[in-house]
C-alpha cells in the first residue's frame, strides 16, 4: 500500500524534505512528457540525476545497475508493457534482495512532481523514467523521506544480492593498535588498493564519499559519488599517472582540484580522448588527489552471469550457504568478548572441505530508518558511539579440531580471524584462506542484551557446509502399502515402518535443556492429510500422538545414547511420502 499522499512522502518530517509538504502532486509519465520510456535510446542519458531528495547513496547503486544489464534485468524484469503498448496497465514490478531472498514489489507509475516536473531522482534524459520508478519502488519499504541519507553498501546489496564493504582512505592509527583483534589480513583489506581491484574493475561497483564536515573544498557539499573507471596514463615527462573518472549524481561537471590544470602533463591526443569520455556530472582526477579528497570508498563484489560471487582476490566463489539467527535479550545476546556472557551468543559451525578462499558476511536486519541526522555516517572505530538504527556488530572465527570441545577454553584463545572491531554497519565481512576442517563462528553485538535479527552468509571457492548450534539432518522417505506402511503401535506391522537411528552425545553442554528437535512433514495436499506421528525408541523415550496435520514436531531433552525414530501413519497400508528433520544440539 503506497498511496499518492503525504504518508508516502514523509515519515517524521525531520529532513529538509518537510518544507515541500503541500507542494507535491502525483503525475504519470505520459502527463509529464509526450513520449515516455523506461530507458532512452542513448543509454548514457539513462544515468541517475539527483533531485530534491538526499539519496545519492541509492543513485550510486543505480549507476552500477546501468553498467550491468544482467543485474538490471534482475531488478527491473524485461518485457513489461510500457506507455503506448496496448498491454500497458499503469504499473511496473521490481525485485529487491531483502534478508536473503529476492522480494517482488509492484507500484503504479504515478510519480511525485512539482510544477509538472519530477522533483526527486530522474534520468538525464527527460523522457526516461526507470530511475524515478525504481526509486519509488525502493521507497515502498518506508517512505521517500526514509531514503534521505544512507550507505551505498546497503543499496548495492539490496539491488544485487552481493556483498559490499566500506574501506577507509584515512589513517587507521598505529600498527600496535591494528593488531588488537589478531587479524592483520583484515586490516589490509580495509585500505583501498586499486591494484587489487584491477582484475575485476570492469565488473565491480566502486563509489567514494565525503562526510558533511565544514570546509572549503567543492567536495564538502557532496555525499556519495561513483567511480566510473580508472586507468594508467603515460605522462609527457615519462612515467605514468593513474586517473579516475568520477560521476556526481548532482550533475555538476566542474572540478576545481589540482588535476583540473593537470592535462598539460599528458599527451594532447590522449588528453583529448579522455575528455571526450566525460558525460554530464563527471570529472577526472588523479589517484593522489582521490585518496586525499575522499574519506572512504564502497566496493561492491561482482556477480557472474551464473549468479556466483566473484572474489576481488582470486576467482569465482562457487559455493555458498546462508542461515538466519537472532540475538535475544537474556538468552542469546551475550555482547562482545569483553563480557562474561559472550559464550551465550549464537554459534555457527562452518566446515571447509578443502583449503580455499572464504568470505563470511554478518548482515543485521534494519530497523526503520530515523533521519534526524541525515549526513552519511563515517566509519567509526569507537564502540561508545550509538547509532540510529543499527547495533555495533562483529564476527569472530575459531579453528577447532572437532565439533566436541571445551567451549570456554576455546573462547579464551585468540580467534583465527575476525572483523576489525564492532562496527555500526548493517553488514560486516571477514575474509581468509581457510584450511580443511571445522570452524566455530560467533556473531555478536557490542552491548550485551542488544536484540536484532541477522543473516550469516558464507561464500567459498571450495565445498563448505554451514550449521547453527543445532546440527540438522534431513531424511526423505515413504510409506508404501504392503511394504513400509506399518501403521501405529496398535498394529503388529508397526516395525515395518521406516526407521531412522541417531545418537545423543555425552557432552555435558549438549545434555542440558532441550537438545533434540524432530519434525515430520507429510507430502500431501492440505485437503487430503493422513493422521501421522512418530515414536522415539530406547526402548520408548517419547512419542507424538497421531493427528491429521501437515507437520508433527517435538522438542525434547534426551540423555546420551542411541535412539531410533519410527514415523508412521495411524492406519497401516496408507501410502505417502514424508520428510523427517532431526536437529541435534552440538555444543
Amino acid at each position: 500500500d503506497f498511496p499518492c499522499e503525504d504518508s508516502a512522502l514523509f515519515s517524521d518530517s525531520s529532513t529538509p524534505l518537510a518544507r515541500l509538504r503541500g507542494d507535491i502532486t502525483w503525475l504519470r509519465p505520459q502527463e509529464i512528457c509526450q513520449t515516455p520510456a523506461l530507458f532512452p535510446s542513448n543509454i548514457n542519458l539513462g544515468h541517475a540525476k539527483q533531485g530534491l531528495l538526499g539519496d545519492c547513496w541509492f543513485l550510486c547503486a543505480c549507476t552500477f545497475l546501468l553498467k550491468n544489464k544482467q543485474l538490471l534485468n534482475k531488478v527491473l524484469p524485461e518485457d513489461q508493457p510500457e506507455w503506448g503498448d496496448s498491454r500497458y496497465r499503469g504499473s511496473f514490478y521490481f525485485r529487491f534482495w531483502q534478508q536473503g531472498h529476492w522480494t517482488e514489489v509492484t507500484i503504479d507509475d504515478r510519480l511525485p512532481c512539482i510544477n509538472s516536473a519530477l522533483c526527486f531522482s530522474r534520468c538525464h534524459s527527460p523522457t526516461a523514467f526507470w530511475v524515478a520508478l525504481v526509486e519509488k519502488a525502493y521507497a515502498l519499504h518506508g517512505s521517500y523521506e526514509r531514503l534521505w541519507a544512507g550507505q551505498v553498501s546497503e543499496a548495492l546489496v539490496d539491488l544485487t544480492g552481493s556483498l559490499a564493504e566500506r574501506w577507509s582512505l584515512g589513517d587507521f592509527g598505529s600498527e600496535e593498535k591494528q593488531q588488537t583483534e589478531q587479524d592483520s589480513d583484515q586490516f589490509r583489506r580495509r585500505r583501498l588498493d586499486l591494484n587489487l581491484l584491477n582484475p575485476v574493475k570492469d565488473d565491480c561497483a566502486l563509489s567514494c564519499s565525503t562526510h558533511s564536515t565544514p570546509g572549503l573544498t567543492e567536495l564538502d557539499q557532496y555525499h556519495a559519488l561513483t567511480v566510473m573507471e580508472w586507468l594508467d596514463v603515460k605522462k609527457v615527462s615519462g612515467g605514468e599517472v593513474r586517473l579516475l573518472r568520477i560521476k556526481n549524481p548532482w550533475g555538476r561537471r566542474y572540478w576545481g582540484g589540482a588535476w583540473g590544470a593537470g592535462w598539460g602533463s599528458v599527451a594532447p591526443d590522449c588528453a583529448s580522448e579522455l575528455q571526450t569520455r566525460v558525460a554530464e556530472g563527471e570529472f577526472w582526477l588523479d589517484e593522489a588527489e582521490f585518496m586525499s579528497q575522499f574519506d572512504d570508498v564502497t566496493v561492491g563484489y561482482p556477480i557472474s552471469e551464473e549468479g556466483y560471487l566473484k572474489s576481488i582476490y582470486t576467482n569465482l566463489l562457487t559455493h555458498s550457504h546462508q542461515l538466519a539467527g537472532r540475538w535475544v535479550n537474556g538468552h542469546s545476546a551475550g555482547g562482545s568478548r569483553n563480557c562474561s556472557s559472550y559464550s551465550s551468543n549464537p554459534k555457527f559451525w562452518l566446515k571447509v572441505c578443502e583449503r580455499g578462499e572464504v568470505l563470511v558476511s554478518l548482515l543485521q536486519h534494519q530497523k526503520w530508518r530515523k533521519t534526524e541526522k541525515y549526513a552519511q555516517t563515517p566509519l567509526v572505530d569507537s564502540n561508545t558511539t550509538k547509532h540510529q538504527h543499527y547495533q555495533a556488530i562483529a564476527l569472530h572465527l575459531w579453528k577447532v579440531e572437532k565439533k566436541r570441545f571445551n567451549l570456554s577454553r576455546m573462547l579464551n584463545k585468540p580467534p583465527r580471524t575476525s572483523t576489525h572491531c564492532h562496527a555500526y554497519e548493517r553488514e560486516v565481512v571477514l575474509h581468509g584462506q581457510l584450511e580443511f576442517g571445522y570452524y566455530l563462528l560467533i556473531p555478536s553485538t557490542y552491548q550485551p542484551g542488544a536484540e536484532a535479527r541477522f543473516l550469516i552468509r558464507v561464500f567459498s571457492s571450495s565445498s563448505i557446509s554451514l550449521d547453527s548450534e543445532w546440527e540438522t539432518s534431513i531424511f526423505r522417505g515413504s510409506w508404501v502399502e504392503g511394504s513400509t506402511a506399518g501403521g501405529s503401535r496398535n498394529f503388529l506391522s508397526h516395525w515395518q515402518n521406516p526407521c531412522f537411528p541417531f545418537t545423543v552425545s555425552d557432552d555435558p553442554a549438549v545434555t542440558l535443556g532441550v537438545n533434540v528437535r524432530i519434525t515430520l512433514h507429510q507430502s500431501r495436499a492440505d485437503t487430503d492429510l493422513l493422521p501421522i506421528g512418530f515414536h522415539i525408541y530406547k526402548p520408548v523415550a517419547s512419542c507424538v500422538p497421531h493427528c491429521y496435520t501437515l507437520e508433527a514436531s517435538l522438542a525434547c531433552s534426551l540423555p546420551p545414547g542411541a535412539y531410533t525414530i519410527v514415523p508412521s501413519t495411524y492406519q497401516p497400508d496408507c501410502s505417502a511420502n514424508f520428510t523427517l528433520s532431526l536437529a541435534r544440539r552440538i555444543q
